[in-house]
Protein backbone atom coordinates (compact mmCIF):
# COMPACT_ATOMS: atom_id res chain seq x y z
CA UNK A 1 0.00 0.00 0.00
CA UNK A 2 1.12 3.38 -0.97
CA UNK A 3 2.15 5.98 1.89
CA UNK A 4 -0.35 8.57 2.84
CA UNK A 5 0.98 12.01 2.02
CA UNK A 6 0.57 15.32 2.41
CA UNK A 7 1.81 18.30 0.60
CA UNK A 8 3.67 20.87 2.89
CA UNK A 9 5.81 23.81 2.70
CA UNK A 10 6.75 26.04 5.56
CA UNK A 11 4.73 28.61 4.62
CA UNK A 12 1.74 26.43 4.29
CA UNK A 13 2.51 25.26 7.39
CA UNK A 14 3.01 28.48 9.44
CA UNK A 15 -0.76 29.53 7.59
CA UNK A 16 -1.94 26.56 9.56
CA UNK A 17 -0.97 27.21 12.84
CA UNK A 18 -3.17 30.18 15.28
CA UNK A 19 -0.22 30.17 18.01
CA UNK A 20 -2.18 29.94 21.39
CA UNK A 21 -1.59 32.77 23.80
CA UNK A 22 -4.55 32.12 26.17
CA UNK A 23 -2.68 30.47 29.41
CA UNK A 24 -4.01 32.50 32.82
CA UNK A 25 -0.41 32.70 33.92
CA UNK A 26 1.34 34.66 30.80
CA UNK A 27 2.58 37.94 31.52
CA UNK A 28 2.87 40.88 29.12
CA UNK A 29 5.73 40.12 28.55
CA UNK A 30 5.39 36.74 27.31
CA UNK A 31 2.42 37.29 24.98
CA UNK A 32 4.80 40.24 23.35
CA UNK A 33 7.36 37.52 23.02
CA UNK A 34 4.53 35.17 21.82
CA UNK A 35 3.36 38.01 19.11
CA UNK A 36 7.16 38.24 17.68
CA UNK A 37 7.41 35.44 17.01
CA UNK A 38 3.77 34.61 15.31
CA UNK A 39 4.79 37.68 13.37
CA UNK A 40 8.33 36.45 12.38
CA UNK A 41 7.32 32.73 11.59
CA UNK A 42 3.82 34.68 9.24
CA UNK A 43 1.28 32.17 11.25
CA UNK A 44 -2.24 32.16 10.41
CA UNK A 45 -3.16 34.13 13.10
CA UNK A 46 -2.29 34.96 17.04
CA UNK A 47 -4.96 33.61 19.35
CA UNK A 48 -5.17 36.08 22.66
CA UNK A 49 -7.42 36.65 25.47
CA UNK A 50 -9.55 39.82 25.23
CA UNK A 51 -7.73 42.32 26.91
CA UNK A 52 -4.51 41.25 25.09
CA UNK A 53 -6.12 42.36 21.50
CA UNK A 54 -4.87 46.03 21.29
CA UNK A 55 -1.52 45.03 22.12
CA UNK A 56 -1.97 41.56 19.08
CA UNK A 57 -2.96 44.74 16.95
CA UNK A 58 -0.10 46.77 17.49
CA UNK A 59 2.65 44.33 17.29
CA UNK A 60 1.15 42.33 14.00
CA UNK A 61 0.29 45.63 12.48
CA UNK A 62 1.67 45.60 8.45
CA UNK A 63 1.73 41.57 8.36
CA UNK A 64 -0.81 39.18 7.41
CA UNK A 65 -1.04 37.50 10.90
CA UNK A 66 -4.30 37.98 11.64
CA UNK A 67 -5.57 38.39 15.30
CA UNK A 68 -7.65 35.70 16.71
CA UNK A 69 -9.64 36.50 19.43
CA UNK A 70 -11.58 34.79 22.41
CA UNK A 71 -15.11 34.78 23.27
CA UNK A 72 -17.08 33.23 26.36
CA UNK A 73 -13.79 31.66 27.62
CA UNK A 74 -13.13 28.77 28.63
CA UNK A 75 -16.54 27.21 29.57
CA UNK A 76 -19.40 29.49 27.09
CA UNK A 77 -20.84 30.32 29.79
CA UNK A 78 -21.83 34.17 29.12
CA UNK A 79 -25.33 35.50 28.22
CA UNK A 80 -25.89 35.56 24.33
CA UNK A 81 -25.52 39.91 25.60
CA UNK A 82 -22.34 39.63 26.70
CA UNK A 83 -20.45 37.12 23.87
CA UNK A 84 -21.89 40.02 21.89
CA UNK A 85 -20.38 42.51 23.88
CA UNK A 86 -16.86 40.71 23.84
CA UNK A 87 -17.11 40.19 20.28
CA UNK A 88 -18.12 43.89 19.48
CA UNK A 89 -14.81 44.99 21.30
CA UNK A 90 -12.55 42.73 20.38
CA UNK A 91 -13.16 43.53 16.63
CA UNK A 92 -12.82 47.55 17.47
CA UNK A 93 -10.00 46.24 18.75
CA UNK A 94 -8.57 44.64 15.72
CA UNK A 95 -9.24 41.07 15.64
CA UNK A 96 -10.90 39.42 13.15
CA UNK A 97 -11.11 36.37 13.59
CA UNK A 98 -13.38 35.37 16.75
CA UNK A 99 -13.41 31.81 18.69
CA UNK A 100 -16.18 31.66 20.90
CA UNK A 101 -17.25 29.49 23.11
CA UNK A 102 -21.12 27.57 22.54
CA UNK A 103 -22.61 27.45 25.66
CA UNK A 104 -21.93 23.81 26.63
CA UNK A 105 -24.67 23.62 29.57
CA UNK A 106 -27.38 24.29 27.12
CA UNK A 107 -26.34 21.90 24.43
CA UNK A 108 -26.22 18.68 27.05
CA UNK A 109 -29.88 20.20 27.69
CA UNK A 110 -31.04 19.96 24.39
CA UNK A 111 -31.50 23.48 24.43
CA UNK A 112 -30.71 23.77 20.86
CA UNK A 113 -32.93 26.38 20.34
CA UNK A 114 -31.15 28.68 22.88
CA UNK A 115 -27.46 27.45 21.24
CA UNK A 116 -28.30 27.98 17.46
CA UNK A 117 -29.66 31.45 18.16
CA UNK A 118 -26.68 32.40 20.24
CA UNK A 119 -24.04 31.34 17.37
CA UNK A 120 -26.66 33.02 14.86
CA UNK A 121 -26.48 36.30 16.56
CA UNK A 122 -22.35 36.36 16.78
CA UNK A 123 -21.55 34.98 13.37
CA UNK A 124 -24.25 37.61 11.87
CA UNK A 125 -22.32 40.22 13.91
CA UNK A 126 -18.94 38.77 12.89
CA UNK A 127 -19.24 38.39 9.63
CA UNK A 128 -20.89 42.08 9.14
CA UNK A 129 -17.51 42.97 10.07
CA UNK A 130 -15.89 41.18 7.40
CA UNK A 131 -13.92 38.63 10.02
CA UNK A 132 -14.54 34.89 10.71
CA UNK A 133 -15.88 32.70 13.44
CA UNK A 134 -14.69 29.49 14.81
CA UNK A 135 -17.46 28.01 17.20
CA UNK A 136 -15.60 25.70 19.82
CA UNK A 137 -17.66 22.97 20.94
CA UNK A 138 -15.46 21.75 24.06
CA UNK A 139 -15.90 18.11 22.65
CA UNK A 140 -14.51 16.29 26.11
CA UNK A 141 -18.10 17.47 27.57
CA UNK A 142 -20.01 16.03 24.96
CA UNK A 143 -21.28 13.05 23.71
CA UNK A 144 -21.18 12.29 19.44
CA UNK A 145 -24.21 13.08 19.36
CA UNK A 146 -24.20 16.65 20.76
CA UNK A 147 -21.55 16.73 18.82
CA UNK A 148 -23.39 16.03 15.57
CA UNK A 149 -25.82 18.73 16.26
CA UNK A 150 -23.50 21.16 16.97
CA UNK A 151 -22.01 20.45 13.22
CA UNK A 152 -25.41 20.60 12.00
CA UNK A 153 -26.13 24.09 13.60
CA UNK A 154 -22.85 25.12 12.59
CA UNK A 155 -23.29 24.23 8.94
CA UNK A 156 -26.82 25.97 8.90
CA UNK A 157 -25.49 28.93 10.27
CA UNK A 158 -22.19 29.24 7.69
CA UNK A 159 -20.08 29.95 10.26
CA UNK A 160 -16.37 30.08 9.00
CA UNK A 161 -14.94 27.07 11.80
CA UNK A 162 -15.79 24.82 13.97
CA UNK A 163 -13.81 24.08 16.62
CA UNK A 164 -12.99 20.41 19.01
CA UNK A 165 -11.78 22.55 22.24
CA UNK A 166 -10.90 25.20 24.51
CA UNK A 167 -7.40 23.51 25.68
CA UNK A 168 -8.87 23.84 29.35
CA UNK A 169 -12.17 21.89 29.19
CA UNK A 170 -10.53 19.45 32.02
CA UNK A 171 -13.03 16.49 32.91
CA UNK A 172 -13.85 15.54 36.74
CA UNK A 173 -12.96 11.74 36.70
CA UNK A 174 -14.63 8.59 39.70
CA UNK A 175 -11.64 9.01 41.44
CA UNK A 176 -11.30 12.83 41.75
CA UNK A 177 -8.53 13.32 39.10
CA UNK A 178 -9.37 15.72 36.25
CA UNK A 179 -8.36 14.86 32.80
CA UNK A 180 -8.93 16.02 29.21
CA UNK A 181 -8.09 14.64 25.75
CA UNK A 182 -8.84 17.67 23.49
CA UNK A 183 -8.40 17.02 19.73
CA UNK A 184 -8.94 13.00 19.26
CA UNK A 185 -8.70 11.63 16.08
CA UNK A 186 -12.56 10.33 16.25
CA UNK A 187 -13.86 13.70 17.03
CA UNK A 188 -12.16 15.42 14.39
CA UNK A 189 -13.20 12.67 11.97
CA UNK A 190 -17.57 12.95 12.98
CA UNK A 191 -16.60 16.97 12.54
CA UNK A 192 -15.60 16.66 8.79
CA UNK A 193 -18.03 14.02 7.85
CA UNK A 194 -21.35 16.09 9.69
CA UNK A 195 -19.90 19.83 8.45
CA UNK A 196 -20.87 21.03 4.69
CA UNK A 197 -18.01 21.29 2.53
CA UNK A 198 -17.42 25.32 3.15
CA UNK A 199 -17.49 24.58 7.09
CA UNK A 200 -13.35 24.53 8.32
CA UNK A 201 -12.19 22.22 11.10
CA UNK A 202 -9.69 23.69 13.65
CA UNK A 203 -7.96 21.28 16.32
CA UNK A 204 -7.24 22.68 19.76
CA UNK A 205 -5.40 20.58 22.38
CA UNK A 206 -3.30 18.14 21.86
CA UNK A 207 -1.35 18.86 18.53
CA UNK A 208 2.15 19.00 19.70
CA UNK A 209 4.45 17.54 16.83
CA UNK A 210 5.15 18.02 13.28
CA UNK A 211 3.96 14.36 12.90
CA UNK A 212 0.20 15.22 14.61
CA UNK A 213 -0.55 18.39 12.58
CA UNK A 214 0.45 16.32 9.35
CA UNK A 215 -2.03 13.20 10.67
CA UNK A 216 -4.61 15.78 11.68
CA UNK A 217 -4.10 17.72 8.17
CA UNK A 218 -4.41 14.19 6.15
CA UNK A 219 -8.04 14.42 8.45
CA UNK A 220 -9.35 17.47 6.58
CA UNK A 221 -8.37 20.14 9.57
CA UNK A 222 -7.57 23.30 8.29
CA UNK A 223 -6.37 25.27 11.34
CA UNK A 224 -4.45 24.06 14.50
CA UNK A 225 -4.73 25.77 17.48
CA UNK A 226 -0.83 25.40 19.25
CA UNK A 227 1.45 26.67 21.72
CA UNK A 228 4.67 24.25 20.68
CA UNK A 229 4.40 26.35 17.29
CA UNK A 230 8.64 26.76 17.49
CA UNK A 231 8.99 23.38 18.42
CA UNK A 232 6.64 22.61 15.38
CA UNK A 233 8.42 24.68 12.64
CA UNK A 234 11.79 23.41 13.69
CA UNK A 235 11.29 19.99 13.60
CA UNK A 236 10.03 20.50 10.01
CA UNK A 237 13.72 22.64 8.87
CA UNK A 238 15.47 19.81 10.52
CA UNK A 239 13.09 17.08 8.41
CA UNK A 240 14.06 19.04 5.14
CA UNK A 241 10.65 20.97 4.46
CA UNK A 242 11.57 24.66 3.17
CA UNK A 243 9.82 27.62 1.04
CA UNK A 244 8.68 25.05 -2.01
CA UNK A 245 5.76 22.11 -1.43
CA UNK A 246 6.68 18.88 -0.93
CA UNK A 247 5.27 15.52 -0.41
CA UNK A 248 5.75 13.94 3.26
CA UNK A 249 4.48 11.08 4.23
CA UNK A 250 1.29 11.10 7.15
CA UNK A 251 2.55 8.84 9.62
CA UNK A 252 0.28 7.09 12.03
CA UNK A 253 0.67 8.35 15.73
CA UNK A 254 -0.17 6.89 19.09
CA UNK A 255 -4.44 7.39 19.69
CA UNK A 256 -4.75 7.26 15.92
CA UNK A 257 -6.71 4.45 15.74
CA UNK A 258 -8.36 4.97 19.39
CA UNK A 259 -10.61 6.77 20.95
CA UNK A 260 -7.95 8.56 22.91
CA UNK A 261 -6.20 11.78 21.86
CA UNK A 262 -2.61 11.86 20.84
Amino acid sequence: MAPNTVSVSLPKLAKLIDHSLLHPTLTDADIAAGLALARSLNLASACVKPYAVPAAAAALAGTDVLVCAVVGFPHGSSTNAVKLAETDEAMCGGATEIDMVANVGKALSGEWHYVEHEIEAVNRLVTSRGGALKVIFENDYLQGAHIVRLCDICTRQRVAFVKTSTGYGFVKQPNGMYSYKGATVPHLKLMRQHTGPDVQIKAAGGVRTLDELLYVMSLGVTRVGASATQAIMDEARARGIGEAEVEVEVKKINGSDSSGAY
